[in-house]
C-alpha cells in the first residue's frame, strides 16, 4: 500500500483576504496573499483527487470529530459583506465513509452525526477560495477539531492517511488556522505576552516539521495565546507520522493583531525515527512512573491505573505485587486529582463496593479522571501535570450532633431523605464545621433550612 497523501498545507482564513471582503484592506497582508497563491498553485500542480481540510469552524464537540456528511456543501461570505462569493462543494463520500469505518473499529470518537447546518464556515471556504482560483478537479472532505487533547487529534491526521492510502485516493491535507490571536495591543483581541511566543514557537516547529514538538504546547499556553489552529496544525502532523517530511515556510505575518502562517509539507519515505505519537506516549508514560515513585504503594497504583486508561483506553489489573492490606482488606476510597494546584476531579465510595482496596481505587481512579461532571475527561496531553491523592476511609459513624466533628480529623456525610452528601476532612479553605457541613448539603442539594443526619468517618490520606 503505498503514500496517497501528497502534500499537505498549513494556512490562515482571515475573510479580509479575500479582495471582495477586503476591500483594499487585504494590501496590509499582501504578504500571505503571495504565498496563499503559491500554495494553490501547488495543489494545481499536484492535481490531488481528494482534499481534506480541517477547520477550526467547522463543527465542533466537546467529545466528538465531526466530518460532514452527504454529497456536497454550500456556502458564501455574506456574513463578511461579500454575498457574491459563493462556493458550492461536492464532498468525497467515499473517503469520508473510509475514515468513519476506521473510527468505528479503533472505537474512536470521529463520524458524521450532529451535522448543524450544510453552510460552508470561512475556517474552508478562505483556502477553498485560493485554490480554486488555480484548481477545482476535486472532492472536498471537510473535518472539524474537538474538545480532546491534542494525542487524539493526531490519531485522526493517521486514520485519515489510512483511508486516502487504502482507497488509492490523491490527496492533500489544508490544514485551516491562525495563530495567535493576541499579538498586539491596537488589535481586535488585544495583546498577551504568551501570543507572540506562540506565534514564533510554532513557526519554528512547523517551519523544521518537527511535529513531536506539538504536543510540548501547553493547553493552558495555547488558550492565553489564544490561537484557534493547533489542533488543525496536529491532525495534519498525524497524517505525516511515520514518514519524513520536508518543510517550507513560505510566510509569517502579524500586522493585525493576529497571526497569519503558511508552511508547506511533502513527504519524502518512510522514517521509523518520526513515530510521534508512539513516542510522546511512551515518554508520557515514563514522566509519570518517576513522578508516582515518590508516592506510596495506594497513589502510585492510581497513577498507574489514571495513565493505562487515558493513554490505552485499558482498565487495569489489580496487580499482585500489592501490599496485603490492599489485596485482602475492603473500605470505601476517594480519590482526587489536582492539575497545577486546581481540582481537577474527586470521586469516590463511602463504604466498599469491591473485593478489595485496590480494585476500590482502581474504579475510583478512572471515575475521578473521566466521569466527574464537573470536569471535561482528562485528556493524556494533562497526565503529566496531575497530582494525585488517596483518601481510604473508615466506615462512618452516626453523631448527635456537629459537636462531635472536627474539620481536621473527620470527613461528613450528610443524608436528607435519598440525598446525600460527603466531604472529606482537612481540606484547603474549609476551616470550620459549619463550613464543612454547608458545603456537603450543598453538594447532595439539601437547603440550608432543611434537617439532616449526620455522620462522620476517618481517612488514612495517601500522598
Amino acid at each position: 500500500m503505498g503514500n496517497n497523501l501528497l502534500a499537505a498545507y498549513m494556512v490562515p482564513h482571515p475573510p479580509l483576504i479575500v479582495p471582495a471582503v477586503g476591500k483594499g484592506s487585504e494590501q496590509s497582508i499582501t504578504e500571505t496573499a503571495r504565498a496563499y497563491e503559491r500554495v494553490a498553485e501547488e495543489i494545481a500542480a499536484l492535481k490531488p483527487e481528494t482534499i481534506i481540510i480541517t477547520s477550526p469552524h467547522s463543527v465542533m464537540y466537546s467529545d466528538y470529530f465531526h466530518i460532514s456528511p452527504g454529497k456536497g456543501a454550500h456556502g458564501d461570505l455574506r456574513d463578511f459583506g461579500a454575498g457574491s462569493v459563493k462556493f458550492d462543494i461536492k464532498y468525497d463520500t467515499t473517503v469520508v465513509e473510509r475514515i468513519c469505518a476506521l473510527a468505528d473499529y479503533a472505537d474512536f470518537p470521529a463520524g458524521t452525526l450532529g451535522e448543524k447546518s450544510k453552510d460552508l464556515d470561512h475556517g474552508t471556504m478562505v483556502p477553498l477560495w485560493f485554490i480554486m482560483q488555480k484548481y477545482s478537479d476535486f472532492k472536498l472532505v471537510r473535518c472539524g477539531l474537538s474538545g480532546f487533547g491534542l494525542t487524539d487529534h493526531y490519531r485522526l491526521g493517521m486514520m485519515m492517511r489510512q483511508a486516502v492510502n487504502e482507497l488509492g485516493r490523491r490527496t492533500v491535507i489544508v490544514a485551516s488556522g491562525d495563530l495567535s490571536h493576541k499579538l498586539k495591543e491596537s488589535g481586535p483581541y488585544g495583546f498577551a505576552p504568551e501570543g507572540p511566543e506562540y506565534d514564533e514557537r510554532i513557526m519554528d516547529v512547523c517551519g523544521r516539521a518537527a511535529f513531536g514538538e506539538l504536543f510540548d504546547f501547553d493547553s493552558d499556553f495555547c488558550e492565553k495565546a489564544a490561537e484557534c489552529g493547533h489542533k488543525s496544525f496536529v491532525i495534519m502532523a498525524g497524517a505525516f507520522d511515520g514518514l519524513a517530511v520536508s518543510a517550507q515556510r513560505l510566510s509569517h505575518q502579524d500586522v493585525t493583531g493576529v497571526g497569519y502562517g503558511i508552511c508547506v509539507f511533502k513527504p519524502q519515505g518512510p522514517d521509523e525515527n518520526r513515530h510521534f505519537l508512539k513516542d510522546y506516549i511512551s515518554r508520557t508514560e515514563k514522566e509519570i512512573s518517576d513522578k508516582a515513585k515518590c508516592s506510596d504503594p495506594y497513589v502510585q497504583l492510581a497513577y498507574r491505573t489514571i495513565t493505562e486508561y487515558i493513554l490505552h483506553g485499558r482498565m487495569l489489573d489489580v496487580p499482585e505485587s500489592l501490599p496485603e492490606e490492599m489485596l485482602r482488606k475492603q473500605a470505601g476510597t476517594f480519590v482526587s486529582i489536582h492539575k497545577k494546584g486546581a481540582l481537577r476531579g474527586c470521586i469516590g465510595t463511602t463504604g466498599p463496593t469491591t473485593a478489595c482496596i485496590a480494585q476500590e481505587i482502581i474504579n475510583n481512579a478512572i471515575s475521578a479522571s473521566t466521569e466527574d461532571p464537573r470536569f471535561n475527561p482528562i485528556t493524556p496531553d494533562e497526565l503529566k501535570d496531575l497530582e494525585i491523592n488517596v483518601d481510604v476511609l473508615s466506615a462512618p459513624e452516626s453523631i448527635e450532633s456537629k459537636a462531635a466533628l472536627d474539620v481536621k480529623r473527620y470527613g461528613v456525610i450528610v443524608t436528607n431523605g435519598r440525598r446525600r452528601g460527603l466531604l472529606l476532612p482537612d481540606l484547603e479553605g474549609v476551616d470550620t464545621v459549619d463550613r464543612q457541613i454547608s458545603i456537603a448539603m450543598q453538594k447532595a442539594g439539601i437547603k440550608p433550612q432543611e434537617k439532616v443526619q449526620l455522620q462522620r468517618f476517618e481517612v488514612i490520606r495517601h500522598v
